[in-house]
Order: structure tokens, then C-alpha cells, then sequence
């Protein structure tokens, strides 16, 4: 279940401000404050080991919702799975502080993963699962945690041709808040 808590960056170990797991509240909440979150039912169901050809040929109709808009020409595929040799680094470099100089937009289709966003005095935590659509604008600082035994698969879809690209904010208010275990 989909679940968002907004903490005072300033407190990162007080209660949350706000738990919220109803889609509308989340979504409303999130709207607020400038992000776009929206429930996508995805049932496709993927075979193990597929590549990005087959994640893409299986959400062809989503992709092409997206793309409709002509906002997000370039589009991929990312599967990160218990037995993905670079796991640890991956984790390690989304989980630093970043931004992007175009907007994050994120279908994930299988598992889990942690979005943080820090925006202003505040930081939310969106655990985002499967059949969550997000849209963080460009210049949100944020991170993302996918655990230490990942296991999703998010299509991402891209302003420009270049892909992710993230410019770190030497900023360490990450290393105090909760990950996903």
C-alpha cells in the first residue's frame, strides 16, 4: 500500500506530521505542494528476467498515454531485483541528495521503492508500489531508496534524450531520515 509521511526536515526523528495511505489524500496532499501523483491500475504481469524491450512492449498503451502529451519523448525501463550485481551502488548514489534539470516522472509496475522529497522546511516520503505514477518537477531535491534487497521495476520517462542525469546537492539531511528495509 502506497503511504506518505511529511516530517519537518528540521526533525528528522520527531513523528511524522502526517501518515496518509488513502490514494485521494496522498494525491491532494502531494498536489499541494507542486508533485503529480496518480493511481494507474498496471496488470501486466512480467516474466523473470524480462529486459526493457519486454517491460516497454508490455506497457506499450501507458507509454503511449504518456508520450501523448509530446512532454516525455524518451522513455526506459528499470529492474532492479535481489540478484542485480550493481545494487549496492545504485542504492548508494540515489540515495544521495539530487536534483534534475527536467521533471522525474516514474510508473513503477512491480515492487516498491521510496521517493523522498525535500521540499522548503519539509520532507516527504512517499512510498511509491506498484500502479503509482509520480511526477516530481525539475529542480525538487530529492533521493530514492530502493532497500537493501531491492525488487521493482519503474518505467521512466524523460524531457530529454540524455536520460537521468542528477545534480548531487552535497546536502547529508538524507542520511537522517528512515530507509527502506
Amino acid at each position: 500500500m502506497s503511504t506518505l509521511r511529511i516530517h519537518q526536515a528540521a526533525k528528522p526523528s520527531a513523528p511524522p506530521l502526517l501518515e496518509a495511505s488513502d490514494p485521494d489524500q496522498i494525491q491532494q496532499e502531494l498536489a499541494e505542494r507542486g508533485i503529480d501523483f496518480q493511481r494507474w491500475p498496471t496488470s501486466q504481469a512480467l516474466p523473470t528476467g524480462a529486459n526493457q524491450e519486454v517491460i516497454l512492449q508490455a506497457y506499450a498503451n501507458e507509454v503511449a498515454r504518456v508520450q501523448a502529451s509530446g512532454a516525455y519523448p524518451t522513455v526506459d525501463a528499470i529492474r532492479i531485483t535481489p540478484d542485480h550485481t550493481d545494487k549496492t551502488s545504485l542504492r548508494e548514489k540515489f540515495l544521495r541528495e539530487h536534483t534534475h534539470s527536467e521533471d522525474e516522472v516514474r510508473l513503477f509496475v512491480e515492487g516498491r521503492g521510496l521517493f523522498t522529497l525535500h521540499i522548503g522546511e519539509e520532507v516527504l516520503q512517499l512510498l511509491c508500489e506498484a500502479d503509482d505514477w509520480i511526477a516530481v518537477p525539475a529542480g525538487t531535491k530529492h533521493w530514492f531508496d530502493m532497500g537493501s534487497e531491492p525488487n521493482f521495476c519503474a518505467i521512466r520517462f524523460f524531457n530529454q534524450a540524455e536520460g537521468w542525469v542528477a545534480e548531487f546537492t552535497g546536502d547529508t539531511l538524507a542520511e537522517h531520515f528512515d530507509r527502506l528495509e
